[in-house]
């Protein structure tokens, strides 16, 4: 009896709970994703317009690359002018069309630099207002997992309130961890907070897929879930992509919850939702879970080119800033503009997760290198009008070397310039300007010295044709067939008979501090990984290597460490040099065949919709490893704007419903638990890290095998990669890691020239800020108004003196969107500098303009 009358009770309560559910109204994005260089036929802007003609229930969210407007208007003139008509209204509630993302190339965001994420959405939107000026950006929103954590504070400095973090129809190359209800505040790292659509905790992923969660329909199961979970106004999404001809996405109401309702994110987020309450969220950059295929050499190359464009553009970019100023050039605006699209495009996520699509000679890969290539060039070309100085008599015996810093810090570093013609092979003398010799030594072709030049801006050197001073070299062999090799900061001992591998890293002026782990089986700095048709794991330390001296100092020693794995020779080029704490790392693997590394997926077995994925688990990839000397270890890995402590036990998974963030973008730091010592390892491109209790550092260099749908990710030629390791005391932000690593990215910029400059241009500064862990990231020109952006990656929240050398009326903090946020007061300094004071959180940054 009690049985029947508790059935009859639960019957009752769910018919009650259907009722009131069957009342709510749930919502629903959708729209469209992707153009004119990934999907975007012809007359897919008729089509668009036809449908929201024949469906006035209907709204879109448009994520379309800005370019596809250029052909649109072409190719669809008659359907690009309806378009064109319907956008103009922006009306929260009357408005059927929202633009949720220009993002110029829609790339992934935490795989590229902040200040490649500033240009994907302001050249992305001056690109979109070109053809619609009345389109309003009030929303982000992204079909593919295109998020990172400093989105908040980028966004709402762009004007950009409110942003969605579902992607739920299309996430093979990952999702965002499931958490909060209808809607959260999400705060970014520096403290802004931005009204969020989160994907709901309540939100699974679909069983029997790998590419999708509950939430892509508007489902009775998933909306009905929503209401049970105290979720107030559901909204489900999928932005289609472009080219699929169903119209509205939803289907019948034996399908859908319903009611559903179609919206614009403005209308859910200004109208729908606008009196929910909004539960805080910090968001980590461990929210973010990826699975590209990390460690295949089509994605490593990608990475690189990407990585070394970055780079090049904003210190080319600086450059400029002091041409402008100090040699009155024009500051080259188009330019930099057409220097920048193709870098954006070479960002696009379909490069990095579907890289071999296409015709033979232009897939995805193809695309990078030329796009690369562009911007490269382009950045030569303004940097050779930007360090041109005017020549005059020309001496046979002396030179002088223009040293140019691009950072917001004053450097002593050692600097590369090849040797004039003639010059090879002869005794050649460094000094400053005073007449002080300064350390040098012939490499080749080359001559290496150390120069110190100040933040944002140069020096100047010269070289003389006269008997040097003789000097020793700093490497030693013992008599046990080791190497020692001795800077004024390390000894580090190479064991041959151990593959090559370091037997020991000591850091003299850090308490004489041991930092390789000699009780860990794995060597430190060794090569290892599965070869799955060779018999499985093999090692560098399965035989012994061979070294030789390249460099012997007094300057700087470099030693190759030559080897072999699995019968493949390799190169370690090991590199150090006096007051430099960074130990350089190149690694050249000259595969001669394809060769199976990592996880084997047998023949004809690989389905998309199976979780588990070879290419997932990095245990089996070939790996580099450092094992560290340091007790109760703890992790930190930088990201755009960013530095995130992990939360991971490892860092390892091989399903796609467990996969975690663990990408290196520029470094990983490892303390100790006590914050005493830690080591830094830099990579020359994003790739993803190894780390767990029970095993140690590693960085990522190959995986050969299954990749994403099936495909064979080959080994088709040498594997290239470098990296650098930084023992250091404390933790990351005390001992200037992030400096380090962007020390690392832009290095400087020698150029020789045959006249003495004059007396009052020997060296100067641009900019200098007052204070440590504040990075110069970028300098751009509004006409005559130099606009400085500052980055607290290491400081303190408090006022920071910068300098800039140039008058200035007035200066403001301004928007990305160039709102004025603040106005500053302007010191006149002696020499005709002026000063404002600026203050910012850790990982905030904010934007001076100076007004002449």
């Amino acid at each position: 009896m009690n049985i029947k009358r508790s059935f009859a009770i639960a019957v009752s309560l769910a018919f009650a709970f259907s009722a009131a559910t069957a009342q709510k109204k749930a919502y629903f994005v959708d729209g469209y994703h992707g153009g004119v260089w990934g999907h975007y036929p012809d007359q897919y802007t008729t089509f668009m317009v036809d449908q929201l003609k024949a469906h006035p229930e209907w709204k879109i969210n448009i994520e379309l690359e800005p370019e596809t407007w250029d052909r649109a208007r072409v190719v669809d003139p008659n359907g690009y002018a309806r378009f064109k008509e319907m956008i103009k209204d922006q009306n929260s509630k009357t408005g059927r069309i929202e633009y949720v993302s220009a993002a110029y190339g829609q790339s992934y965001l935490y795989n590229i630099s902040a200040e490649s994420i500033i240009a994907q959405f302001q050249y992305g939107m001056k690109k979109v207002r070109e053809h619609f000026p009345e389109v309003k950006f009030t929303t982000y929103s992204s079909e593919e997992p295109c998020f990172t954590s400093a989105l908040p504070q980028l966004l709402r400095s762009f004007g950009i309130n409110h942003m969605s973090l579902k992607s739920p129809n299309t996430l093979w190359g990952g999702y965002v961890r499931a958490f909060g209800g209808g809607i959260v505040n999400l705060i970014g790292p520096d403290g802004t907070g931005i009204r969020t659509s989160p994907r709901y905790a309540i939100e699974e992923l679909l069983p029997g897929s790998t590419w999708q969660t509950e939430g892509y329909t508007a489902s009775r199961k998933f909306m009905n879930a929503a209401f049970a979970a105290g979720i107030e106004n559901p909204v489900a999404m999928t932005l289609q992509d472009a080219g699929w001809k169903g119209g509205p996405f939803l289907g019948n109401g034996n399908r859908s919850y319903q009611p559903t309702e179609y919206t614009t994110w403005r209308n859910y987020f200004e109208n729908v939702s606008a009196n929910d309450k909004a539960t805080d969220h910090k968001f980590s950059q461990e929210d973010m879970l990826t699975s590209l295929v990390w460690g295949a050499q089509v994605t490593q190359r990608i990475a690189q080119q990407v990585r070394a464009s970055e780079n090049k553009i904003v210190s080319t970019q600086k450059l400029a800033a002091m041409a402008k100023v100090y040699n009155n050039t024009d500051w080259p605006t188009a330019a930099f503009e057409k220097a920048w699209q193709p870098l954006l495009l070479s960002q696009h996520h379909d490069c990095w997760i579907v890289p071999y699509n296409g015709s033979r000679g232009d897939t995805w890969a193809d695309k990078v290198v030329k796009w690369t290539g562009y911007t490269n060039k382009a950045c030569d070309s303004i940097a050779q009008i930007a360090t041109a100085v005017k020549s005059g008599a020309a001496s046979a015996n002396v030179k002088y070397v223009k040293v140019y810093n691009t950072l917001g810090v004053s450097r002593n570093e050692p600097v590369s310039v090849d040797l004039p013609a003639g010059w090879q092979g002869k005794d050649i003398t460094v000094s400053d300007m005073q007449g002080k010799a300064v350390p040098s030594q012939l490499v080749d072709a080359k001559i290496v010295f150390n120069a110190d030049v100040p933040s944002v801006g140069y020096s100047t050197y010269q070289l003389t044709l006269r008997k040097a001073v003789a000097t020793t070299g700093a490497m030693v062999k013992q008599i046990n067939g080791k190497y020692i090799i001795e800077t004024d900061l390390y000894r580090l001992v190479v064991d041959p008979a151990k593959g090559g591998t370091i037997e020991s890293l000591i850091a003299k002026k850090l308490e004489g501090k041991e930092f390789v782990d000699k009780a860990n089986a794995r060597g430190f700095n060794e090569l290892r990984g599965d070869f799955h048709n060779n018999g499985g794991f093999k090692s560098g330390m399965d035989g012994a290597a061979e070294v030789s001296v390249v460099e012997n100092g007094p300057l700087r020693v470099k030693v190759d460490v030559k080897g072999t794995i699995n019968g493949t020779g390799f190169t370690q080029t090991i590199s150090l040099a006096q007051g430099q704490p960074k130990i350089d790392i190149w690694l050249n693997i000259d595969w001669q065949s394809n060769v199976g590394i990592g996880l084997l997926t047998p023949p004809n077995t690989y389905k998309a919709e199976v979780p588990k994925k070879a290419f997932y688990d990095d245990r089996h990839k070939l790996l580099t490893l450092f094992p560290l000397n340091l007790t109760r270890q703890k992790v930190y890995k930088n990201a755009p704007f960013d530095v995130t402590e992990s939360k991971l036990d490892n860092t390892f998974f091989d399903s796609w419903d467990s996969i975690k963030n663990n990408i290196v973008l520029n470094w990983v730091d490892v303390t100790d638990g006590n914050g005493a010592y830690g080591m830094t390892m830099l990579s020359d491109h994003t790739s993803n890290y190894t780390h767990g209790t029970d095993f140690p550092l590693g960085l990522t260099v190959q995986y050969s095998g299954v990749g994403l749908w099936g495909r064979n990710y080959r080994v088709d030629g040498p594997t290239k990669i470098h990296y650098a390791l930084m023992p250091h005391k404390g933790k990351w932000d005390q001992s200037g890691v992030w400096t380090a690593g962007t020390q690392w990215n832009e290095p400087l910029i020698a150029t020789v020239i045959d006249t003495k400059p004059a007396a009052a241009d020997l060296s100067k500064s641009l900019v200098k800020v007052g204070g440590k862990g504040i990075e110069v990231t970028n300098i751009t020109f509004d006409g005559d108004d130099m606009l400085v952006r500052l980055f607290n990656a290491e400081g303190r929240n408090v006022p920071y003196k910068v300098t800039i050398d140039r008058p200035a009326t007035t200066a403001s903090l301004v928007e990305l969107n160039g709102d004025v946020k603040q106005k500053l007061a302007v010191t006149k300094e002696v020499g005709g500098k002026s000063s404002v004071t600026v203050s910012m959180p850790r990982f905030g940054f904010r934007t001076v303009r100076m007004n002449r």
